[in-house]
This record gives C-alpha cells, structure tokens and sequence, in this order.
C-alpha cells in the first residue's frame, strides 16, 4: 500500500493563518492527475504544530473524501507526548485514512525503550489502522535506531518507516533488521532515488509539491530498476531537493506554490514568509526543473 511518490503535502491558508479549504482541494486533485501516489496530511510540511485537532480532522476528513481509492491517505499523529499522541491517534483512526504517520517525540529525548514503548501505545490507538513510524533526528532532537526499529516492525499494526536520515546504509541496515515485508520508505528527497536502489520503496517527499508529475516519473522508474531514466529525472530536480530547504520548511514550498498560483502566501508564526534574499534562488531551481516558466 504504502510505496511510490508520497508527498507530505502542504496546508494552504490565507493571509490571515486561516485554513483555505478551496485551495486544499484544488491541490488534492492536482496529486490525483499527477501520479502522485499518496498524502501525508498534517506532517512537518502541513505545518502540524500550528494545527488545531479540528483543522488536522477537517482536512483529513475532506481529503478522504475526495481521493481515497485513488491515492493513499495518511495522517499525521505525532506529537511529543504520549497521551498526547494516543488521544490524536483515537481521534484520527475513526475516519476513513489508510494510515496513520507518527514522528518521534520532539524535544524530551526518550531513551530507545522510551521510544518503543511510546509507539506502541500509539499502535494500541489505531483501531486496526496501520502505523508508519517517522525518524527525522534533525527535527525531533532523537534518532530512531535501526534496533528499536526492528523491535517495532513485529508488532502487529506497525508496517512501515520514514526514514530521514540520508545515510544508504542506514536504510540497509533497517531492511536486514526488520521483518519481512517491513517497508522503508525515504525521508530525503536528495537521496530518494539512492534509498529506492538500496530497497526502499518510495518517499515522502516535498518535491512533490511543486513537481508532482516529475517526482512520480523519478519514483516509477526508479522502483521498476530503469537507473539511467530515474538519474536524468532526479536531477533536473535536484536544485529543488536543495533550495526547498534554505529556510525551514515549509517556507520555501509555500513561496514556490503561491508562484505558482496553488495557494495563497499565507503561513502561520512562528514561521514567516521567505526572505527576499532567497527567492531568487527558489525560482531559479523550479525553472531548472521545468515548473516554472
């Protein structure tokens, strides 16, 4: 189920921080033409801890609505406590999404036995919804390791990982360790197309945001061993898997889209819109990469 071109989608807001719903399904049917194989909603890129429960509910609600059946949806449960968490899971797991994504704890630095026993309660709130793990040391402050990972990969209801540590051995190492039929899926957008040579089977990406079609074609080819086409698509993309990141994301993503004229520029504080000083560098990755004119 879970395999191919996700993208951790944005979530658009008008200038005053309010959530744009009519952008929101524009953007959701945008994915859906686009190949794009799933949704993560509420992720770090939909700007989660600025979401109310009732946004987060509202716009996976609507989400499933729309597109389950044709793309996979997830979504984000994460926070960094543990009742916290459980009550999100409980409140997510009675509607209609296909998977629940849980980034580790941000902040408080659990131990590894802190970590695997923070998931599997949140597992115990699924309600039978299957659980993708989320490690992105670079955010959270804790790195997931390939141990406790495997640990958790054999218990029922938790089928798979985010991996955002761009290290290929790390995901070999997960692979070798977790049981069988356990999938990684890249955290990484520059090493996406790496990870799926080394046994991942897709990413979560922000790319996608802005090159729906193209992050798809790299994914596809890619998986089905087409290495010379994955490398070509991959980098005309490249200087987007860079400059998307000279602020915090999702600022840069959200600069591009509003560009683009998908979404409206609104984020929400504590971020705040991209510095002029780096636009030009944005534009010049999306014009190398074929999404902007």
């Amino acid at each position: 189920m879970f395999s191919g071109s996700l993208v951790a989608i944005v979530t658009p807001m008008h200038p005053d921080g309010g959530v744009d719903f009519a952008a929101w399904r524009e953007l959701l049917e945008w994915h859906a033409e686009s190949g794009t194989s799933g949704i993560v909603v509420g992720g770090t890129t939909g700007e989660s801890p600025t979401l109310s429960d009732g946004e987060l509910r509202e716009l996976t609600a609507r989400a499933c609505e729309q597109v389950r059946g044709r793309m996979v949806v997830l979504a984000g449960a994460g926070t960094s406590g543990t009742a916290g968490t459980v009550a999100k899971v409980g409140m997510l797991a009675g509607l209609p999404i296909d998977g629940l994504l849980l980034v580790t704890p941000a902040y408080n630095r659990p131990s590894q036995e802190g970590l695997f026993q923070h998931f599997c309660a949140a597992n115990r709130a699924a309600a039978g919804r299957p659980v993708v793990l989320y490690n992105v040391p670079s955010r959270s402050a804790v790195d997931l390791l390939p141990a406790t990972v495997a640990r958790l990969s054999r218990v029922p209801g938790i089928v798979a990982v985010k991996e955002a540590v761009p290290e290929m051995s790390r995901v070999r190492e997960l692979l070798g360790s977790s049981r069988n039929g356990f999938v990684v899926l890249s955290g990484d957008d520059a090493t996406a197309r790496e990870s799926i040579r080394a046994g991942a089977r897709g990413v979560i990406s922000v790319t996608a945001n802005v090159a729906p079609r193209r992050m798809s074609q790299m994914v596809a080819a890619a998986l089905a061993g087409a290495h010379d086409q994955a490398q070509a698509l991959d980098s005309a993309l490249a200087g987007l898997h860079r400059d998307l990141f000279l602020e915090a994301n999702p600022i840069p993503v959200k600069w591009l889209l509003s560009q683009l004229g998908r979404i409206g520029s609104g984020v929400r504080l504590p971020l705040t819109p991209l510095a002029e000083g780096f636009q030009g560098s944005v534009r010049q990755a999306a014009q190398a990469a074929g999404v902007l004119s």
